[in-house]
């Protein structure tokens, strides 16, 4: 048992480290956890249909923030936008089971790969939805990033993974409901937004569900029910990771997935990614980083 003075000991070391390391930690351990869901999601996609793991990840999710909506109370709760918050939670559930059809199905490498273009649909539908004004490299760095989805995608080759199009699709439709939280920020607080998309998820899911249900047996219940913890977990590591740290400095850690999805891949499920997963990957990533970095430029000059 640790002692309090050794966990004051603890705590001071960590908070004397520079703001960007307890960053780019606390991002190293949110890519880890995000991770760890994806290999679990995968191993229960051979007998749980997608959509009872949705149930799961949105049930448990709520029982999780339930706490902070109670302190929120109904008055907080309360929103004029419902429709934005249908259209929002409506794109971010397609998304969410996308990811889980496309985790489930193709290696994680190329699904964790193709998932890391939503930065790059983010700045299409910032310029569609909210007359965002987008610099010319930055448009390059896109079209970049866009390239490699096509490497990825392979549209030349005899037959294209409908798989990676869902992927492609969960990305674009997770990008738009992104965007609408930034239409939705002036007026909703960020836990209103996670009250919704969580009831919503629960409403949706709840009957194709029981539809398909196959009942949990033993430690599958606590894996299911780990979907969930790990992926607030995860945000959790995410949002302190920014709090503390520059954004482009940290950023680009997310990247990290990548490697820990080709090691867990290979040595969990024997998946060996392509060249072409290796190219399309690199050119995604370095015009994501490029995006990231230049968004953080424009918050500091803003600021």
């Amino acid at each position: 048992m640790t002692s309090p003075s050794r966990t004051s000991r603890l705590t001071g070391a960590w908070l004397k480290m520079p703001g960007n390391i307890r960053g780019i930690l606390w991002l190293s351990i949110g890519a880890f956890l995000f991770s760890v869901t994806d290999v679990i999601v995968k191993q229960l996609g051979r007998k749980f249909d997608p959509t009872e793991l949705a149930l799961f990840r949105y049930g448990i999710g709520m029982i999780m923030l339930t706490p902070v909506f109670m302190r929120m109370g109904l008055e907080e709760l309360k929103t004029k936008c419902i429709g934005t918050h249908i259209l929002r939670m409506s794109l971010a559930m397609v998304a969410q089971l996308g990811i889980f059809i496309t985790v489930i199905n193709m290696p994680l490498a190329d699904a964790t790969a193709i998932f890391f273009s939503k930065p790059l649909f983010t700045t299409v539908v910032a310029v569609i939805v909210v007359s965002e004004v987008v610099s010319g490299r930055r448009w390059m760095a896109t079209i970049v990033g866009f390239i490699g989805v096509v490497i990825m995608i392979q549209p030349g080759a005899d037959t294209i993974n409908p798989i990676a199009l869902i992927g492609v699709g969960s990305a674009l439709a997770f990008a738009t409901a992104n965007v609408l939280i930034r239409v939705m920020s002036d007026t909703e607080p960020p836990n209103r937004i996670l009250f919704y998309y969580h009831i919503g998820g629960i409403l949706v899911f709840t009957g194709p569900a029981i539809w398909f249900w196959t009942m949990p047996v033993g430690i599958e219940w606590l894996l299911l029910i780990s979907i969930a913890v790990l992926t607030t977990l995860g945000m959790t590591c995410f949002v302190r990771a920014f709090s503390v740290g520059e954004a482009n400095a940290v950023g680009p850690i997310e990247y990290i997935r990548l490697i820990y999805a080709a090691l867990f891949g290979y040595f969990l499920f024997s998946e060996i990614p392509s060249i072409w997963t290796g190219v399309g990957a690199t050119l995604i990533v370095a015009s994501a980083i490029y995006i990231a970095r230049d968004e953080a430029r424009k918050a500091a000059a803003a600021s």
